[in-house]
């Protein structure tokens, strides 16, 4: 079977998620994909500074302003689960991006890259208070959403 063949077979099984309610927003004129690209920039910015800005304030005035040389002082479990949420998203992010500019530059938006990114985007954003409040289960259950959307996006460079 050639790759079209099956990209095609793939896109058939995966066709009815384009009729999930997404919200197709664009900003200042930029497509849908660019414009949940743009968002998960401002997501991961946010990310990092709360994380950041939670694990030094539980770790004390004394050690922010130190050279932090040796073991740092115990920071808070939100904070540690933050900073964690904070490195997870850059785990899959360069992946999401790569892919989005690469659908930008050859001109490609079908089914696959408004659903897959979207249902990125707004899974990630689900899943920072689900990891910062320490449930389990639906946090991987999101996670693993978050995942379909990237493999969604992905998919549509070939279809």
């Amino acid at each position: 079977m050639d790759i079209n063949a099956l990209m095609a077979q793939i896109g058939a099984v995966l066709a009815p998620l384009a009729a999930l309610p997404l919200v197709n927003m664009r900003l200042n004129g930029l497509s849908v994909e660019l414009t949940m690209l743009s968002l998960a920039v401002v997501l991961g910015l946010l990310q990092l500074w709360v994380a950041a800005r939670t694990v030094n304030s539980s770790r004390g005035i004394k050690w922010n302003l130190s050279a932090r040389d040796g073991e740092p002082p115990q920071a808070s479990a939100v904070g540690l689960r933050l900073d964690r949420a904070f490195r997870n998203f850059m785990e899959t992010f360069p992946f999401f991006a790569v892919t989005v500019i690469i659908l930008a530059l050859a001109q490609r938006s079908n089914w696959a890259s408004l659903a897959g990114t979207q249902i990125y985007f707004w899974a990630r954003v689900v899943y920072v208070p689900l990891y910062a409040g320490g449930v389990v289960g639906v946090r991987t259950f999101v996670w693993l959403i978050a995942s379909l959307g990237l493999l969604l996006t992905i998919t549509a460079l070939f279809l």
